[in-house]
């Protein structure tokens, strides 16, 4: 048992932008488990504007400029920052005893989600990557048949992603320029990445990576929108795409990518992603020795087609599973999250996804990256030190408090809201 039992958790938002509405299900994972005994007390934003939203949202929490600010005022933060400022930010609070939860990617590089993992490890402070999409309910009911044995042994995990939203979500602010983000191959498909590992049993060992910008980058119309999150400008009826208006002054990134995978168990694995689709979705098929299956849909409403007999083409398949969770959105996973998190830090319970596996969704995201900006050449994963691997394996038990130490002052991260 966690010595976090003996009074409330006090945790701290840092970044108050589109993302840091996942704070909110701390209030609702207590409600439900009041063992957690958790509540945010602290906001850090540097921007007046995510200030404002922090007094809004948490009226009786103190809020504060940056960071390190909040040491000895919390004993837990939720980072929900802009992509580049997650590993500065992580290791500052790590270092300074601060359990984080860490919200996906990781980081923007390798070496970046390697720093971050030796922090935690060299520190033992409590590090949780807010992987959501593995508590989906498409993605819990698709693991589900794979570990049934319904389709015997994995060998392939494909996945299309067709990211119809795209011009609004990822090409009007900072998700545009490659310096803040690296990739959208890493930002938004590491949750997808996340997946394929899950579901073929292994992490990547090996990646060839292709894509290019397509249709956004012919878009003229640019401007800077500092101060506004994505709700401010999000409409379906921005369409076509090349009829886009406001997008970021700088769009580097890719708006059509894919990535081809070994993983270190020998099971192939393939991922596309587009930007430009006129539906929002993804496809996941798993092939293994004695069928494959398929999902339809990724929400509640949609279903999972399962085949295990041959014969020709055929919509129906041999079984059919429904899709249980909220019908738009992901709201049931990140509660189901954030409850995880607080378990772990709280009670000590041992978190289902490692940091290892969230590093191994930024290894497969960067690299892919990195080799679809020089040739489409191979590159193989590098592995993590023996020492960070041994502190993740161990069970996730906490007998004491964090000892806090002061932020290096020689480093201020920005907590821009994300």
């Amino acid at each position: 048992m966690s010595a976090y039992t003996d009074n409330p958790l006090r945790v701290a938002v840092i970044g108050m932008g589109q993302r840091s509405a996942i704070a909110r299900h701390v209030a609702e994972a207590v409600a439900a488990d009041q063992r957690l005994q958790a509540r945010v007390t602290a906001v850090a934003d540097v921007t007046a504007a995510g200030s404002e939203r922090g007094h809004v949202e948490y009226p009786d929490a103190l809020v504060v400029e940056h960071h390190r600010e909040l040491v000895g005022q919390v004993d837990a933060a939720i980072v929900t920052t802009p992509d580049w400022t997650h590993a500065e930010i992580a290791i500052d609070l790590l270092r300074a005893g601060i359990a984080v939860y860490l919200e996906k990617p990781l980081a923007i590089t390798v070496e970046d989600a390697d720093a971050v993992l030796n922090t935690a490890a060299e520190t033992g402070t409590p590090l949780y990557v807010g992987h959501n999409f593995r508590h989906a309910a498409v993605v819990r009911l698709m693991r589900e048949i794979v570990d049934r044995g319904e389709i015997g042994e994995v060998k392939a995990v494909w996945c299309r992603h067709f990211v119809g939203n795209g011009g609004d979500y990822y090409f009007k602010d900072w998700h545009a320029d490659s310096s803040k983000v690296n990739s959208l191959l890493l930002q938004k498909a590491s949750h997808d990445l996340d997946v394929i590992h899950a579901l073929g049993g292994g992490d990547t060992a090996r990646v060839v990576g292709m894509g290019s910008l397509s249709v956004y980058g012919d878009v003229t119309d640019r401007r800077d929108r500092s101060g506004e999150l994505m709700g401010d400008w999000f409409s379906h009826d921005n369409w076509p795409p090349l009829a886009q208006t406001g997008l970021n002054p700088v769009v580097d990134v890719e708006d059509v990518s894919m990535v081809m995978m070994t993983l270190d168990n020998g099971v192939q694995a393939s991922y596309e992603q587009c930007h430009f689709t006129p539906d929002y979705w993804r496809n996941y098929t798993v092939i293994g020795t004695e069928g494959r299956l398929e999902n339809i849909g990724d929400t509640g409403g949609g279903v999972v087609k399962v085949w295990n007999h041959r014969r020709g083409w055929d919509t129906a398949g041999d079984r059919e599973y429904p899709i249980d969770g909220v019908q738009d959105g992901h709201a049931d996973a990140d509660l189901l999250t954030m409850t995880e998190f607080l378990r772990s830090v709280v009670l000590g319970e041992p978190a289902e996804l490692s940091p290892i596996a969230a590093r191994a969704a930024v290894a497969a995201g960067a690299l892919a990256t990195r080799s679809l900006r020089t040739g489409s050449v191979p590159i193989d994963v590098p592995p993590l030190p023996a020492e960070t691997i041994a502190h993740f394996s161990r069970p996730a038990t906490h007998s004491t408090r964090p000892t806090t130490q002061s932020l290096s002052p020689t480093h201020p991260a920005q907590t821009v809201g994300s």
